[in-house]
């Protein structure tokens, strides 16, 4: 797991060379602007990242999820913002590939994995958070369609999306009777609201999702009836990863800037990298990263195996590597002094990118509930 063969140098490397060349040299603009690069996301498809883990016959790279987390944490360094809607994109997609019956793959997939289609996915809502079993939005059954009433709230690509994976409510109270749906952008009665002004990732839209009947053909479910939310969860054991492995290019940026700026910044006389008490700081950041890498490939790992323990450990790694990682990049600030705070230096862009990663794809307070379960269950 631990030492890359030639194969896996090569996926790493691509990642790196497209978040060097495409990502980083526009990250600020496109911050200051809010501005979605659409092109550049068609590039990356082009390069395979549309369907990372999605299966070769409809264009997807059929990679590990290991490989997955390797590419995030690389793309990440370039922008934690674009890099981490690929990972909703390809979290989606994931959900098609792997519950879709054979027309909705052949329909969806070629599309969505060249990234020439862009997908979302669509179950946060506003009054419920995380307490997602008990969302309201509802799909009727009417004869060969449903119509679905509701709002989705904090959808990143929204409005800009061509495809969204949309969980509704088809039954009774609770987890058995939500259902998944494919939504084309152009569904007669979907409609987005403005684009939420947020303290990070600027770089890709964030809005509501209104459906007010919503007709949705019958053959756009997604599995059957009730399977939604199991759909649903599976889908983020996946994405808790990715957001983690963003959390880990993110900070891995910030500490690689923050040593070439100290060694460059003189105060008292000499430079700041020769400061011994700042060389502690640098080396306790190093340790938290390679400390949450280490558990997130091994929870990558185990999410590739189907491993029993894949669901507390995946919770773990997201808990774990984006507390640390939104620390390092704290640190890395308070390391430039006043030059941090100033946009010119992009630490304090990857600042406030990393913030939203504690939050989303389940809290880290939700996260520990996860892995509670997983211990007082085994007592």
């Amino acid at each position: 797991m631990f030492v890359l063969d030639e194969d896996e140098k090569a996926i790493v490397e691509t990642a790196r060379s497209f978040a060097d060349e495409l990502l980083a040299p526009n990250a600020l603009e496109w911050d200051e602007r809010k501005h979605f690069p659409v092109d550049v996301l068609r590039k990356a498809g082009s390069l395979g990242l549309g369907g990372i883990y999605v299966r070769e016959d409809v264009g997807g790279s059929e990679l590990r999820r290991l490989d997955a987390v390797r590419i995030f944490e690389q793309l990440a360094t370039g922008c934690p913002a674009v890099a981490a809607y690929i990972s909703i994109h390809n979290m989606a997609t994931w959900m098609i590939d792997t519950y879709g019956d054979e027309k909705q793959r052949n329909r969806w997939l070629p599309g969505l994995t060249s990234m020439d289609l862009l997908a979302s996915y669509a179950l946060t809502e506003p009054g419920v958070g995380s307490d997602a079993a008990a969302l309201s939005t509802k799909a009727v059954r009417d004869g060969d369609d449903y119509l679905l009433s509701g709002v989705k709230q904090f959808i990143s690509g929204a409005g800009s999306s061509d495809v969204y994976v949309i969980m509704a409510r088809t039954g009774n109270e609770g987890a058995r009777g939500i259902s998944a749906f494919i939504v084309p952008a152009d569904t007669p009665g979907l409609s987005f609201g403005a684009n939420e002004r947020k303290m990070g990732w600027n770089a890709q839209p964030t809005r509501q999702v209104i459906l007010d009947n919503a007709r949705v053909p019958a053959a756009n479910l997604l599995g059957a009836e009730g399977n939604g939310f199991r759909i649903a969860m599976n889908g983020l054991n996946g994405g808790r990863l990715n957001i983690a492995a963003c959390s880990m290019g993110g900070a891995q940026a910030a500490l690689d800037q923050t040593v070439a700026y100290m060694a460059q910044r003189k105060a008292f006389g000499s430079r700041l990298l020769d400061n011994t008490a700042l060389q502690f700081e640098l080396a306790d950041m190093r340790t938290s990263l390679e400390a949450a890498r280490t558990l997130l490939w091994r929870a990558a790992a185990a999410l590739d195996a189907d491993a029993p323990d894949k669901v507390e450990l995946c919770a773990m790694a997201k808990r774990f590597a984006t507390d640390a990682g939104f620390e390092v990049a704290n640190k890395a600030l308070q390391l430039h002094g006043g030059y941090g705070y100033l946009a010119e230096y992009g630490i304090e862009k990857i600042v406030r990118d990393l913030r939203v990663h504690q939050i989303l794809e389940g809290t880290n307070e939700i996260m520990r509930v996860v892995v509670a379960r997983s211990v007082v269950g085994a007592a």
